[in-house]
């Protein structure tokens, strides 16, 4: 299914019956991620899925898709589908994706669950491999995108998920590419929001994996320490949902 965002076709899916949960992908990701998860999350829930501007099936918006002009995205389709509140869950950007929306729409956020992602801004080091990566994506695409997709999983689990990481890569191939740059300097210019996490009144969860290569354990606990939000931890790197898919769709259906 599709609805429109400023005349860009976006696309959505939405399963089950029952309190609304919105999962939100991350990077170089779609809603498919999620097909793991939906079949219990949905028996008893709504379950909403959709993809981010220039990722999936979803088309480009602007130059730079920003947290904040993502979470309207959201609360756009949430407003078309007359869905007043609901659970958020977001994997990496799409964790990035939930705080801005928490930010903006708390009233409309019963529980916030970060998957593989953080409150944090990029750091100044990191900012500058943004830039980085925006040039590479310009001069070898492919290239870029699997050694990013690559990067996701924990070095001693590559070669057991082999063909997984493929099939992500084969699908982010099929992303444009202004999309992938537009995404990448959303990501470079998001700002922090742990004040967000502490502030958010209603139930806050985290769920993060002791390998991870993209957000350290020490960071995630600190942040976890500042503001209130409930830890759960998993072994594996950044792609949980594939890593530990049982374990994630067990946390999941606890908390909900």
């Amino acid at each position: 299914m599709t609805f429109k965002f400023k005349n860009i076709s976006i696309h959505y899916e939405i399963f089950g019956q029952g309190p609304a949960v919105v999962l939100l992908h991350g990077f170089l990701e779609s809603s498919t991620m999620w097909n793991y998860l939906i079949p219990k999350l949905s028996e008893k829930n709504t379950v909403l899925i959709l993809d981010f501007p220039g990722h999936g099936k979803s088309e480009t918006v602007h130059e730079t898709h920003s947290m904040e002009l993502m979470a309207d995205v959201v609360n756009s389709l949430l407003k078309e589908l007359k869905i007043q509140k609901a659970t958020f869950v977001g994997h990496s950007m799409g964790g990035y994706v939930a705080l801005a929306y928490a930010e903006k729409y708390v009233d409309s956020v019963e529980k916030l669950i970060l998957l593989n992602s953080t409150t944090a801004e990029d750091s100044e080091e990191r900012k500058q491999n943004r830039d980085r990566s925006l040039e590479i994506v310009d001069k070898i695409p492919e290239a870029y995108i699997s050694m990013a997709i690559g990067n996701l999983f924990a070095e001693n689990s590559r070669e057991k998920f082999a063909s997984e990481i493929e099939k992500l890569k084969n699908e982010a191939k099929a992303f444009p590419m202004e999309g992938i740059k537009a995404a990448i300097r959303g990501m470079r210019d998001r700002k922090d929001r742990t004040s967000v996490l502490k502030n958010f009144p209603r139930g806050k969860y985290i769920i993060s994996a002791s390998e991870d290569p993209i957000i350290p354990m020490d960071e995630i606990k600190t942040i976890s320490e500042k503001t209130g939000a409930k830890l759960k931890t998993l072994p594996g790197g950044h792609l949980s949902t594939v890593e530990n898919g049982q374990a994630v769709s067990d946390y999941l259906l606890s908390v909900l």
